[in-house]
């Protein structure tokens, strides 16, 4: 990778994470909606997509933990934390899965699918732990119910915008690199 890719995804890699820390003030306001739809994670889960894994899995760590930090929400312990780990692993499964299927036609959508199960995996995992340590119940009707059921809103917006975003940029850069601009 030259040294121009590589700070052309730092700057990239800044600007969503700058994303992931404003995106929910438009949404937050209604904190039962911001839960719904979801926002910090469309800034992650198009990082791995555009910078790649390591890129995505920085943002994923940085948003939630940054957002906790400088306004209090989501509370540190054990939520902030949780999300850091579900949202590193968005970003580092959509951009090891993306660059791993190249020749296959649907990997966007696999890459997406895949990796937004095993967030809410490991948000789970990371969650079962930390709400244990603090001697609070997290139960599996409990999970299900915050990493599927009341993120439906959020699930179906990632599955329609992410691919058409994607897509969009594949355009661009298939455009310019015919162009001789690349």
């Amino acid at each position: 990778m030259t040294q121009k890719n590589k700070t052309t995804k730092l700057v990239l890699t800044a600007c969503f994470i700058a994303l992931g820390i404003v995106l929910p003030f438009v949404t937050m306001q209604i904190p039962s909606i911001g839960n719904m739809l979801c926002p910090m994670h469309i800034p992650i889960l198009l990082c791995g997509f555009i910078c790649g894994a390591p890129y995505g899995l920085i943002a994923g760590i940085i948003v939630p933990l940054l957002r906790s930090v400088m306004f209090g929400k989501p509370q540190m312990m054990p939520i902030a934390i949780a999300m850091a780990a579900e949202l590193a692993t968005y970003g580092l499964a959509t951009g090891l899965l993306y660059s791993k299927l190249r020749k296959f036609k649907g990997r966007i959508y696999v890459s997406l699918i895949f990796s937004m199960i095993l967030g809410r995996m490991v948000w789970g995992i990371v969650s079962f732990g930390l709400f244990h340590m603090l001697g609070n119940p997290f139960t599996w009707k409990f999970f299900v119910m915050q990493a599927f059921i009341k993120a439906i809103p959020g699930i179906i917006i990632q599955l329609v915008c992410i691919p058409v975003i994607v897509y969009q940029l594949q355009r661009v850069q298939t455009l310019e690199n015919s162009n001789g601009r690349a």
